[in-house]
């Protein structure tokens, strides 16, 4: 994506959730009619979500000709419980989406560390140049935070309302996501590798 606008990035890993948050938004409280059955606004929302966010995967696989296991991860179980809620017409599948996303990256999180594999350095380790004990620290944070998450997800979409949920995941979720990686700021500089370059001058003057 080196040769890219700098915005394309974020506009297609958040666009389709912001789209389906506005679709929500509009539709929410109304029945929409299609192929003789009527939806709510929520159902409505999901089933533009799905194609929108296999559109966007595409282009980024076109464009960078890799994704990462948890862009497909992510994909997959939206089809599937996102299909679901559509089929079923039954929101609760497409709520429950989230809660096995981040179980299932916990549970490959805490089996790297049980069998002491860097599978989280192995992802990250060009944006996020660390040492191993580095790795493994910022791998068991990484997982007890997504176990955190999983039971938020839970506690919002159990006992809130619809909106309050769709909120949660529009806003809320990346918020925290983004506070996690800020309030590990320490770690990284405290385990970061030396720079290459920097070592290269030093030895060469």
């Amino acid at each position: 994506m080196e040769n890219t606008k700098p915005w394309v990035k974020p506009a297609l890993e958040f666009g389709p959730l912001i789209l389906f948050f506005a679709v929500f938004m509009l539709f929410r409280g109304q029945d929409v009619q299609l192929w003789g059955q009527s939806y709510g606004g929520f159902i409505f929302a999901t089933l533009v979500f799905i194609p929108t966010l296999v559109l966007s995967t595409l282009v980024q696989w076109r464009i960078t000709g890799k994704l990462a296991p948890m862009q497909v991860a992510t994909l997959v179980l939206v089809i599937v419980f996102g299909g679901m809620s559509v089929w079923l017409n039954d929101p609760r599948f497409f709520k429950l989406k989230p809660t096995i996303i981040y179980v299932l990256f916990a549970v490959i999180l805490g089996t790297g560390l049980a069998l002491r594999r860097n599978w989280l350095g192995a992802v990250l380790s060009e944006a996020l140049p660390m040492d191993a004990e580095g790795w493994r620290k910022l791998t068991l944070r990484m997982a007890l935070f997504f176990l955190a998450l999983a039971v938020m997800n839970e506690l919002v979409w159990r006992n809130m309302s619809e909106t309050a949920w769709v909120y949660f995941k529009t806003f809320g979720l990346p918020v925290l996501l983004f506070a996690f990686l800020l309030g590990n700021a320490g770690l990284y500089r405290a385990h970061a590798l030396p720079d290459k370059d920097a070592a290269n001058d030093d030895r060469a003057a």
